[in-house]
C-alpha cells in the first residue's frame, strides 16, 4: 500500500508479518531539492512506524533503494590525479576497507626472503614503452605532459634501500612499524637479534617438551598457545649437535631440542609463522565423505543458518511491445540503400586521429558506393582455379584497427551486400598474443579462409620471408586481402546487391571469451540484427539524423550495436572516439560531446573516470546537448561509483542527472535492459544496498548488523521491448528464482544471438532454455536465452545486475564475484603499489574447492616492504569483506600481465599462466592454512593389538606371518678351498701361494686405459710392506685403529690387508676434497676422531693437504694422530703375521653417513666378514675365471666390500673403475663392461644418473664405437633405500639399443646392522613389481591395487634375500611378527650381520638394540638385527632354486627418515616425486620438517625469475596428492641439496644448513 511522501512497500501478509519490504525513496531531481540532513530527518521520520516491527522480529529482509540522485552527491569530490586505477571504487567500499583493516590489529607475518639479483629483478618494459598500437598499453594508462615514468625500477631509492631491507631481514625482524624503527639505528639492532633468539630457544624448549614420545600425535602448531610458549623461557637451550662433536660448538650458533643448530634468522621468522596460524580460522570438523578410501576430505555442509530465500516465485518480466511504425524497413540493408540514395550527402560516421582532428567523414553516399564495390569486387574478382572464392554465406575475418572505423564499417556492409558473414576479430600483433590461438581456433572452426584489413594495418603484421603475412599460432592458412579504394572495383552498371526482408540466414558473428579462455562464435541473424536495432531505436527513442559519440569498440558488443547498426538504420551520425585518443587525452569524448552537440555518448565507467582525473584542464565544456549517456558496463556493480562521481563534477558543466543510463548486455542476449531517456515517463532509477554475505549465498538482504560489507547497485533500467525476462537457478535445472534470490537472467526475444557457431550441445543449454516453475511446468513455449548474468527484479520492474557468471567463484558452496574481490583489493591504498589498478582475480581447483587466487601488477617503485604490508592487508580486507580466505596473493612486475585486447587483462590467459608457472611473480604470499578447510581428518592412533591377538588374526585370515629366508649355506658345500678359512689375511696368503700371477684387480682411469693391476703375489707383498711399516715406524700394538685416507685405488686394498696382517683394526675414510676442504675435512677428521685411529695411512698428496695451510682453517691440523705415508715402503724379508685368537674378533671398522645425517660406525668381525664375502660368491656363483666390474666408491658398505673382499675369498678378477673418473668421461663405466664382456656389474645411483643424464643422447654414438651390453647378466645398484623405479626404468629403456636386456637390472639392499641382506645374484627369479595404495600407506598399512590406479605408487623388490639371511617383519611398538604383506619394520639375522655400532655419534644408548632384538612373541629366541627400514614380505607365484615359492621383500623406506605429520606416517621421497612433477624448472627436491612445519626445498634449473612460479605449484601438487599443507618453500640452486656416495639426499643436512642460513635460497616462501 502507498505511503504518505512517495514511499511504497510491498507486503506479503502471511502471518500478519511482513515477509520483505521495499523501500523507495522518491527525491525528486533538481538540485537545490533536499540536503543530506534534510534526507536523513525525512528518512527516519517514513521508517519510524516500521522500527518496533523491524527491532522485534528477525524475519524481516529490507532492501533499501536510494535514489540516484542523493547518493551521488554523498559521494567526495573526485579523486587526486594519482588516484587511476580501472575499476572504480565505489567510496563507501573504500570506508568499508578501511573499517575493516583497522579492526586487525598488525598481525606479524613473516616476510619471504629474497636474494638480491631476484630482489631488483623487474619488468623489462618497466617504463610504459611509447603507445605503438591499440593493445601495447592497458586501459589505465593514461600520460600526462612533464610526468615520467623513472626509466630503471630502482633508480630513485638505490642499494641503501635494498640494504636496509635485507638488514632487517636478517635481523628476522617483522614487516610492523615498530621493527623498522627499531632496526634504523645501531641500538635496535641488538634487540631485535635478542628476541629472535629469545623466541627461537623458547621454541626449543617447547619442541623438547612436546616430542617425548615419539608415537603420540605430533603437536599441532595451530593449538600452541601464550603461556606454553613462554612457560620456560628460562631454560638454556640443549647442547648437542648432530653429527658434530661439542667441541665444535661456535658459540654464535643455538640449538634446538633435536640438537639442529638455529640461526636467529629463519627460526624467529618460523616463530612468527607459527604465532600466525595459531589462530586459523579452521571450522570445526564435520561429516566426512569417502574418497575413495578412508582418506576422508571433508565435504562443506550447508550452514543451518545461513540466509534463505523467503520471496514468493519470480514472474515474468515483460518489456513493453515493440512500436508498429508504418516506415519501419524491412530489413537493414534496405534503410543503408535508403539513406545511401536519399540521403547521400548526410555525414555517417567521422574518424579522429590521435590528435582528436577530424580526419574523414564518410557519407551514406560514400557508405552506399564503397559497399556496393566491395561487395562486388569480393563475389567476382577473387578466384581460385577459376573458381570463385567466396560463394554467398562463407565467413570472413575483418582484420581492422580501432583507429579505422570507416574501412571497417565499409567492409562490415560491403560483406552484407555479398551475402557473407563478417566476422569481427582483433588486430594480431605478435605470433604470441593472449588468447590469439583461440581466436585461431574460432577461425578454423568457422571455416574462414579470407582476412580483410587495411593496407596500414597489412604493413604492419609480421611477415614471413616469403614477405606474406606469417600464419600465427593455432590460425588456419587465410588470404589477407586489402580492402583500400585500389584494391576494389567498381560494379558494372548492370550489377545491383541482392538486398532481401531479413531472414533467418547468418549476418554476423560476434566472438566472446568464456571464462575458461575458449572462443566462441555467436551467430546473429538478419532478422534478429533488425529487431535489435528496432528495439534500441524505440528504447533510446534514436530520432533521424542524431549525432551520437561512441566511445567504445566497433567491432563487437555495444559498440557496434550503437555505433554501426542502430546508426545507419536511424540515419544517424557517428562521432568515433578510437582507444589511442583516450589514452593521449581522456576529455577527447567529452571535448566532441561539447563540440558536435552530440545528443548521445556511448561510454564506459572507465571513460568517465578517466574523464575525472584530467577534466581541471578545461574549463568551457558544456554538455547540456546530452539527452543519454549510455553506460555500456553499467551492469558491473561498481560503475555506479563511476557514475556518482562524474555526475558529482558534470553536473555544473550541464550535465543533467537523469540522462545517465546504465544498460546491460551480454554477448549471447545482446541488449538486456537499459535505462530509458527521462522523456519516456518511466519511473525514476533505483539503487540497492545489498548484504555481500546474503549476496554469496545467492539471496537479497539489506546488511544490519555488519555495515562493512555490502555492494551498492544501481538498476540497469527496464527490459528491453519485446522481450520477456525471467530469473532462474544458477546451477541444476532451470527453475525460476524467488523474489529475494539472485540468478542468473534469461531473456526471450526476437532480438538475440541464435547459436555458437559449430557448438550444437552448448547452443542447446545456453539458447534454448526452458524456466519451469517449482512445480515443474514450463513458463513458456518460447526457448530463452542465458546472458550470464547474475541479478534480480526490483521494485518497478528495475532489473538489478550484481555480477557475471564468468566472475563467479564458488567457494565452499559460497558464490563470491572476482570484481568484488578486485574492488576490494583496490581500496586498500591500491595507488601506492598496484600499477594503474591492474588487479586479475580468479579461482583455481585444489583439493575438491574453488581457491581464489589475486594477481595484482606492482608499481616499478614499490619497495619490497611496502608490497609485502599491502599484500597482508589485502587479505585481512578480503577476508573481513568478504568472509572468504585468499590461496594465494601474487605481485609481477609492471606491464607483465597478459593483456586483453583494449588494455584490461586477459583473466583466463593469467590463470593459465599461474597454473604452468609461466607468470613470473616478483612476490608470492600463499595462505593455504587460512584457506584450505577441508582436509581429511588428522589420524587417532588406536590403541594397537597386542603381538599375540596378531598371531591370531592372522592365522584365522588363513596368512602366513611374514618371514622369509635365503639359501641354507650349509647345504651349498663347495670344494674350494677359501672356505675353510675364517680369516680374510690367510686367504690372500694362501691365494699368493696357490696362484701367484692369477691377476685379481685392474683399475682403470678416466682414458679407459688400465692405470694399475695387481696379481695375488703383489697385493700380499705390498701388504706384508705395510705392516712392517705400521710395526716399525708406528710402533702400533694389536688391537690399534688404523684410518686408511687414500683415493679407490690398490693402495687402499693393500694397506687394508697389511692393516690385517699387522693385526690393527683398518678404517676406511674418503680423502678430503682439494676444492671444497671446508667441508670435506671436518667429516675425515670427525671419523678419525670418533673411531679413536692412532694412525692415519695416506699418500704423500693427501698428507701435505692435510697439514696445508687451506686445511687449519677448516680443522685443527695440530691434534692429527700420527700421519703415515706409504708411496714408497722399503723391502722387508722377516715379518711374523698376527694371528687373532677367535673369529669373533674385530676384523674393520666400516663408518658412513646415514641419510639422517648420522654419523655410524658398524664393527665386523672376522666370522662375518668372511660370511659376507661367502654369501655374496654363492649368490653371484663367483669363480676365479670369472671378471666383475665395480663403479662404487670403496670405502663403506657393500661398496667396500665388493671393492676390497670379495676378489681376494672368491678369487675372481674386478675391473675397478673409480665414479670420480665418471665426471670426465660418462661412458668409461659401460665402454669397460662391453670391452671386458663382463656378464656381472655393480653401481650406483648416482652413477647410474649420471649415464642416463649424459648418455641418453648419445647411445647412437656408443653403438658406432661398438659399445654393446648383451653381455650383462645382472647389473646391481647397490642402495640403502626404496628402489628407485623410474630411474632403473629409464636406464633400461635408454641402454636397451646397446643390448641392454630389460631384465639385467635389479637392486641390492643393506644398511647399518648388516651391508648386505639383498643380492639379485645370477640365477632366481626376476625382481618383481607391485603396486601400492599411497594413502593406504600413511596408515600403516598395505593394499596392493592395479598399476595406473590413483594414488597408486610402483614398488620394485630389493633383490633375493642371500644365502644364511633370515628376514622377519616386526611391529616397530610391539615388537611382535607380522603377516604376509603387512608393513612393519624389517629383522634381519644372518651370519655376517654387524656386531654393533662402534658408536653413533651422540646417540649411543638409542640404539643398543639395533643388533640383538628378540621378538615379544612367537619365536622369541632367535637374535635379530633391526635395520629401521619399513618394508613388507608378499610370497609370490614365482618359485626359486629350490623350487619354493619365492618371497619378495619390498623395502618402503627408512624409519628416521619418515615424517609424521597429521598423525599419518609419510615417506619424504613420495612427496618430492610429486613436486618434481609439478614444473620443468625443479631439477630436484628435498623435504623435512621442523617444529611440524613441512618444509619443500626446491633445486630450480632455469633462470631466477621463475623461483616464485614454483611456490603455487608446489603448494598445490602437495595438497592435491598429500592432502598436506606446505609451510614453507626455499628455492635454491641446483646442486644444494647435499647427496651422499651412494647418491641419497643427505635432508638433515640440508635441514641444519637451513635453520643455520647457509642455503643462500634465492627465495623462501613462508606460507600462511
Amino acid at each position: 500500500k502507498a505511503e504518505p511522501g512517495g514511499w511504497s512497500c510491498a507486503v506479503h501478509n502471511t502471518h500478519a508479518s511482513i515477509k520483505w519490504a521495499i523501500l523507495l525513496t522518491r527525491v525528486s531531481f533538481s538540485p537545490g531539492d533536499i540536503t543530506q540532513k534534510g534526507y536523513e530527518k525525512k528518512r527516519s521520520k517514513l521508517l519510524a512506524p516500521y522500527i518496533p516491527q523491524i527491532q522485534g522480529k528477525n524475519t524481516i529482509h529490507f532492501v533499501t533503494f536510494i535514489s540516484a540522485g542523493t547518493a551521488g552527491r554523498r559521494l567526495n569530490t573526485c579523486k587526486a590525479a594519482n588516484t587511476r586505477d580501472e575499476r572504480f571504487r565505489s567510496d563507501l567500499h573504500t570506508e568499508a576497507v578501511h573499517a575493516a583493516l583497522a579492526k586487525y590489529k598488525e598481525r606479524k607475518m613473516p616476510m619471504p626472503s629474497k636474494r638480491r639479483s631476484v630482489l631488483v629483478q623487474s619488468s623489462v618494459e618497466a617504463c610504459t614503452p611509447p603507445d605503438t598500437s591499440s593493445a601495447s598499453e592497458d586501459e589505465g594508462s593514461l600520460r600526462r605532459a612533464g610526468r615520467m615514468v623513472s626509466s630503471t625500477p630502482y633508480q630513485n631509492h638505490p642499494a641503501p634501500n635494498v640494504e636496509h631491507w635485507f638488514n632487517r631481514v636478517i635481523q628476522g625482524s617483522s614487516t610492523s612499524s615498530s621493527a623498522s624503527s627499531t632496526s634504523s639505528h645501531p641500538g635496535g639492532r641488538a634487540s631485535a637479534h635478542a628476541t629472535a633468539a629469545n623466541a627461537a630457544a623458547v621454541l626449543a624448549d617447547l619442541m623438547a617438551h612436546t616430542q617425548i614420545d615419539n608415537h603420540s600425535t605430533p603437536p599441532d602448531v595451530t593449538v600452541l598457545t601464550e603461556r606454553s610458549l613462554n612457560k620456560d623461557r628460562d631454560r638454556p637451550p640443549v647442547a648437542s649437535v648432530r653429527g658434530v662433536p661439542r667441541g665444535y660448538n661456535h658459540s654464535s650458533v643455538m640449538e634446538t631440542a633435536d640438537g639442529v643448530p638455529v640461526s636467529s634468522r629463519v627460526s624467529s621468522k618460523i616463530q612468527q609463522l607459527l604465532n600466525t596460524l595459531k589462530r586459523p580460522k579452521r571450522p570445526p570438523l564435520r561429516e566426512f565423505f569417502v574418497d575413495d578410501f578412508e582418506e576422508l576430505v571433508d565435504v562443506q555442509q550447508p550452514d543451518p543458518n545461513q540466509p534463505k530465500a523467503e520471496g514468493n516465485q519470480m514472474s515474468p518480466l515483460e518489456g513493453e511491445p515493440v512500436g508498429l511504425i508504418s516506415n519501419w524497413p524491412p530489413s537493414l540493408l534496405t534503410s543503408l540503400q535508403r539513406w545511401g540514395t536519399t540521403h547521400s550527402k548526410s555525414p555517417c560516421l567521422t574518424a579522429l586521429d590521435n590528435a582528436g582532428k577530424p580526419v574523414y567523414t564518410l557519407t551514406y553516399g560514400k557508405l552506399w558506393t564503397r559497399s556496393q564495390k566491395l561487395a562486388y569486387t569480393l563475389l567476382n574478382k577473387l578466384s581460385t582455379r577459376n573458381e570463385p572464392l567466396l560463394l554467398p554465406g562463407d565467413r570472413v575475418a575483418l582484420v581492422f584497427p580501432n583507429n579505422d572505423p570507416v574501412m571497417f564499417m565499409v567492409a562490415f556492409y560491403g560483406c552484407l551486400l555479398a551475402e557473407l558473414v563478417p566476422v569481427p576479430i582483433e588486430v594480431p600483433l605478435t605470433r604470441k598474443d593472449a588468447g590469439s590461438q583461440q581466436i585461431g581456433f574460432l577461425l578454423g572452426s568457422c571455416g574462414v579462409t579470407l582476412a580483410l584489413t587495411t593496407e596500414a594495418c597489412q604493413k604492419g603484421l609480421p611477415k614471413a620471408q616469403t614477405g606474406e603475412v606469417v600464419t600465427f599460432k593455432g590460425w588456419p592458412r587465410l588470404l589477407w586481402f586489402v580492402t583500400d579504394g585500389k584494391h576494389v572495383v567498381k560494379p558494372p552498371k548492370d550489377w545491383h546487391p541482392t538486398i532481401r526482408e531479413a531472414s533467418n540466414e547468418i549476418a554476423y558473428i560476434e566472438y566472446k571469451s568464456s571464462k575458461e579462455g575458449s572462443t566462441m562464435g555467436i551467430t546473429v541473424s538478419y532478422s534478429a540484427m533488425l529487431a535489435h536495432c528496432q528495439a534500441l531505436s524505440q528504447a533510446c527513442a534514436y530520432t533521424q539524423a542524431e549525432t551520437i559519440c561512441n566511445v567504445l569498440d566497433f567491432k563487437r558488443d555495444a559498440g557496434l550495436w550503437h555505433g554501426v547498426l542502430t546508426s545507419v538504420m536511424n540515419r544517424m551520425h557517428v562521432i568515433s572516439i578510437p582507444y589511442s585518443l583516450m589514452k593521449a587525452n581522456p576529455l577527447s569524448w567529452i571535448q566532441k560531446v561539447h563540440t558536435y552537440k552530440a545528443r548521445v555518448a556511448v561510454v564506459k565507467s572507465r571513460d568517465m573516470h578517466w574523464s575525472l582525473l584530467a577534466q581541471r584542464d578545461q574549463r568551457d565544456i558544456n554538455l547540456s546537448s546530452l539527452r543519454m549517456l549510455i553506460v555500456a558496463d553499467g551492469a558491473n556493480p561498481w560503475s555506479i561509483s563511476s557514475c556518482d562521481a562524474f555526475l558529482n563534477v558534470f553536473q555544473a558543466r550541464g550535465l543533467r542527472p537523469e540522462v545517465i543510463c546504465p544498460c546491460a548486455s551480454s554477448a549471447e542476449a545482446l541488449t538486456v535492459a537499459i535505462r530509458r531517456p527521462p522523456e519516456s515517463g518511466v519511473p525514476p532509477p533505483g539503487k540497492a544496498v545489498l548484504s555481500m554475505s546474503g549476496l554469496s549465498h545467492g539471496v537479497i538482504r539489506v546488511d544490519t548488523d555488519e555495515k562493512l560489507s555490502v555492494l551498492t547497485v544501481q538498476d540497469v533500467g527496464q527490459v528491453m521491448p519485446g522481450a520477456l525476462v525471467c530469473v532462474v537457478h544458477v546451477e541444476g535445472i532451470p527453475y525460476l528464482c524467488q523474489t529475494d534470490e539472485v540468478g542468473e537472467i534469461c531473456v526471450s526475444s526476437r532480438s538475440t544471438g541464435i547459436t555458437y557457431y559449430g557448438l550444437p550441445g552448448m547452443t542447446k543449454n545456453i539458447f534454448e532454455t526452458i524456466p519451469i516453475t517449482a512445480s515443474g511446468a514450463p513458463i513458456s513455449d518460447r526457448p530463452f536465452t542465458r546472458t550470464s548474468l547474475l541479478g534480480f527484479i526490483g521494485p518497478d520492474k528495475l532489473v538489478f545486475i550484481v555480477g557475471k557468471m564468468d566472475g563467479l567463484m564458488t567457494v565452499s558452496g559460497r558464490r563470491h564475484n572476482a570484481d568484488d574481490v578486485v574492488a576490494t583489493a583496490l581500496a586498500v591504498e591500491p595507488m601506492k603499489f598496484v600499477y594503474r589498478g591492474r588487479i586479475a582475480v580468479f579461482s583455481v581447483s585444489v583439493l575438491h574447492d574453488e581457491r581464489i587466487v589475486v594477481v595484482a601488477e606492482q608499481r616499478p617503485d614499490a619497495s619490497e616492504e611496502d608490497s609485502f604490508q599491502w599484500m597482508s592487508r589485502v587479505l585481512q580486507a578480503i577476508d573481513s569483506i568478504h568472509q572468504v580466505g585468499v590461496y594465494c596473493l601474487a605481485l609481477v612486475p609492471a606491464n607483465t600481465l597478459p593483456k586483453a585486447p583494449l588494455g584490461g587483462i586477459h583473466i583466463s590467459e593469467t590463470k593459465q599462466r599461474f597454473l604452468e608457472g609461466a607468470l613470473h611473480p616478483c612476490n608470492v604470499l600463499m595462505c593455504p592454512h587460512t584457506c584450505v578447510t577441508n582436509l581429511p581428518k588428522p589420524r587417532q592412533k588406536q590403541p594397537e593389538a597386542g603381538p599375540a591377538s596378531m598371531i591370531v588374526g592372522n592365522l584365522v585370515a588363513g596368512k602366513r606371518i611374514a618371514q622369509a629366508c635365503g639359501r641354507d649355506v650349509t647345504q651349498l658345500e663347495d670344494n674350494d678351498q677359501a672356505r675353510k678359512f675364517l680369516y680374510m689375511q690367510d686367504v690372500l696368503q694362501w691365494r699368493a701361494q696357490a696362484t701367484p700371477d692369477h691377476s685379481l684387480f685392474l683399475v682403470l682411469n678416466a682414458k679407459g686405459t688400465v692405470s694399475s693391476t695387481a696379481s695375488c703375489l703383489q697385493l700380499h707383498k705390498r701388504a706384508e710392506r705395510v705392516a712392517v711399516a705400521l710395526m716399525e715406524k708406528g710402533r702400533l700394538n694389536t688391537g690399534d685403529h688404523v684410518a686408511l685416507v687414500y683415493p679407490p685405488g690398490i693402495d687402499l686394498i693393500a694397506t687394508f690387508y697389511g692393516c690385517l696382517y699387522a693385526g690393527c683394526v683398518p678404517v676406511t675414510v674418503r680423502p678430503p676434497h682439494p676444492q671444497n676442504l671446508a667441508t670435506t675435512l671436518p667429516t675425515v677428521k670427525m671419523i678419525v676422531e670418533v673411531s679413536k685411529s692412532v694412525c692415519i695411512l695416506t699418500t704423500q698428496a693427501i698428507m701435505k693437504l692435510l697439514k696445508s695451510k687451506e686445511a687449519t682453517a677448516a680443522v685443527d691440523v695440530k691434534s692429527w694422530p700420527l700421519v703415515l705415508e706409504t708411496d714408497d715402503l722399503p723391502r722387508k724379508k722377516s715379518f711374523q703375521m698376527y694371528k687373532p685368537p677367535t673369529p669373533e674378533m674385530l676384523a674393520y671398522l666400516d663408518f658412513s653417513v646415514s641419510t639422517t645425517g648420522i654419523l655410524a660406525g658398524v664393527k665386523m668381525s672376522h666370522a662375518a666378514t668372511s660370511a659376507l664375502c661367502r654369501s655374496i660368491k654363492l649368490q653371484c656363483e663367483l669363480y676365479p675365471s670369472r671378471q666383475i666390474a665395480i663403479c662404487l666408491d670403496p670405502y663403506c658398505g657393500l661398496g667396500f666390500a665388493l671393492w676390497c673382499l670379495c676378489s681376494v675369498y672368491s678369487g675372481h678378477q674386478s675391473i675397478l673403475v673409480p665414479p670420480l673418473e665418471l665426471e670426465t668421461n660418462v661412458s668409461l663405466w659401460l665402454s669397460a663392461v662391453s670391452q671386458y664382456k663382463v656378464r656381472v656389474t655393480f653401481c650406483s645411483y648416482s652413477v647410474m644418473e649420471m649415464c642416463t643424464k649424459g648418455l641418453g643422447s648419445q647411445t647412437e654414438a656408443l653403438r658406432l664405437r661398438s659399445v654393446n651390453l648383451s653381455c650383462v647378466r645382472t647389473c646391481m645398484v647397490v642402495a640403502e633405500e626404496r628402489p628407485r623405479i623410474t630411474l632403473t626404468q629409464s636406464f633400461s629403456k635408454i641402454f636397451k639399443d646397446l643390448g641392454l636386456s630389460p631384465r639385467a637390472v635389479s637392486t641390492t639392499f643393506g644398511c647399518r646392522v648388516n651391508v648386505a641382506i639383498c643380492l639379485q645374484g645370477t640365477s632366481g627369479p626376476d625382481p618383481t613389481t607391485v603396486y601400492l595404495d599411497m594413502r593406504a600407506l600413511r596408515h600403516d598399512r598395505v593394499r596392493l591395487v592395479e598399476r595406473g590406479s590413483p594414488h597408486s605408487l610402483p614398488l620394485m623388490e630389493s633383490g633375493k634375500i642371500l644365502p644364511g639371511v633370515k628376514v622377519i617383519i616386526a611391529n616397530t611398538e610391539t615388537k611382535g611378527p607380522l603377516g604376509d604383506s603387512h608393513l612393519g619394520e624389517v629383522w634381519v639375522s644372518s651370519p655376517h650381520n654387524a656386531t654393533g655400532y662402534y658408536t653413533v655419534y651422540g646417540e649411543e644408548a638409542l640404539h643398543a638394540d639395533h643388533f640383538n632384538t628378540k621378538l615379544s612373541f612367537g619365536d622369541t629366541h632367535t637374535i635379530w638385527a633391526r635395520t629401521g627400514y619399513l618394508g613388507f614380505l608378499r610370497r609370490t607365484e614365482l618359485t626359486d632354486a629350490s623350487g619354493e615359492r619365492h618371497d619378495a621383500l619390498y623395502v618402503v623406506g627408512s624409519l628416521d627418515e619418515t615424517l609424521e605429520l597429521r598423525g599419518m606416517r609419510y615417506h619424504p621421497i613420495d612427496i618430492e616425486t610429486s613436486v618434481i612433477r609439478s614444473h620443468k624448472s625443479i631439477a630436484e627436491c628435498a623435504v623435512f620438517t621442523w617444529t611440524n612445519l613441512l618444509v619443500v626445498v626446491v633445486e630450480l634449473s632455469g633462470s631466477e625469475h621463475e623461483a616464485l612460479d614454483l611456490v603455487p605449484l608446489v603448494t598445490n601438487v602437495v595438497l592435491e596428492e598429500h592432502y598436506l599443507i606446505v609451510g614453507v618453500v626455499v628455492v635454491v640452486d641446483p646442486g644444494v641439496i647435499p647427496i651422499n656416495s651412494r647418491g641419497e639426499k643427505q635432508r638433515m643436512h640440508l635441514r641444519d644448513g637451513f635453520l643455520a642460513d647457509q642455503l643462500d635460497p634465492i627465495y623462501v616462501a613462508y606460507n600462511m
